[in-house]
């Protein structure tokens, strides 16, 4: 998760050159802009826009990603990133939250998962989000700063009063539910769309299934898994 910051003379400018030396589209990064720079005074003085991008990872390379470098955070590791996310709160306005770090667990395919940050307190529905939307993008952001800070990559979990952890136990049994279904009637079932961790939970919890195999369809945010009889 390696960030690219470029000088220009102007924002588009610096985002061109950012993408020919990263080889990548623009629907492929994540831009922020760090200074849109100054013309100054005849000439004179002025100041280059600044920007900051960032590779925006497919499912299946964050994947590959994770299952290169992936290790149990250290403790250091931990408390650095219960830092970031305890100054992103406050930059957040949200002060009714304390983070508390849980031990790794194991994944869905009987790995041990990072470390995860949970953030504790009253009415922090606002931090999760329509289908766990902000809270990915919160966990992303922590990740990215946690990476810039150690200077390579890391990864930690971020939940909001273990709600991932309900989740992931609703989706199994959603998963063995649905499976039943296709197996006593010999249809497929397409869940709703969810995004890529999601996903990665159904086709996990049946992979091993003797009567049904998953895959999954559709573009982007839009994607589902379809749950299949075996032939």
């Amino acid at each position: 998760m390696e960030s690219l910051e470029v000088s220009a003379k102007t924002v588009e400018e610096a985002i061109r050159l950012a993408l020919a030396k990263l080889g990548k589209q623009r629907d492929e990064v994540l831009i922020s802009v760090l200074s849109e720079g100054s013309r100054g005074i005849l000439g004179i003085g002025g100041e280059d826009a600044r920007i900051l991008v960032t590779p925006v990872y497919s499912e299946e390379e964050e994947e590959a990603l994770g299952e290169a470098g992936e290790e149990t955070p250290t403790a250091d590791v931990v408390a650095l990133g219960t830092e970031v996310l305890e100054t992103l709160l406050r930059a957040m306005h949200v002060s009714n939250a304390r983070v508390v770090a849980r031990p790794p667990v194991p994944d869905a395919d009987g790995q041990l998962a990072p470390a995860v940050l949970n953030i504790e307190g009253d009415d922090l529905g606002i931090l999760i989000g329509r289908r766990g939307e902000t809270l990915t993008s919160l966990q992303f952001v922590t990740n990215l700063i946690l990476s810039r800070r150690l200077r390579r990559f890391a990864r930690l979990g971020v939940d909001v009063e273990n709600y991932r952890l309900r989740r992931e136990e609703s989706l199994r049994g959603l998963a063995q539910r649905m499976a039943e279904r296709v197996r006593a009637t010999h249809q497929s079932v397409t869940l709703e769309a969810m995004p890529p961790h999601e996903r990665r939970i159904i086709h996990l919890t049946l992979n091993d299934s003797p009567y049904v195999t998953t895959q999954s369809i559709g573009e982007e945010s839009e994607r589902k898994v379809v749950i299949m009889p075996k032939k």
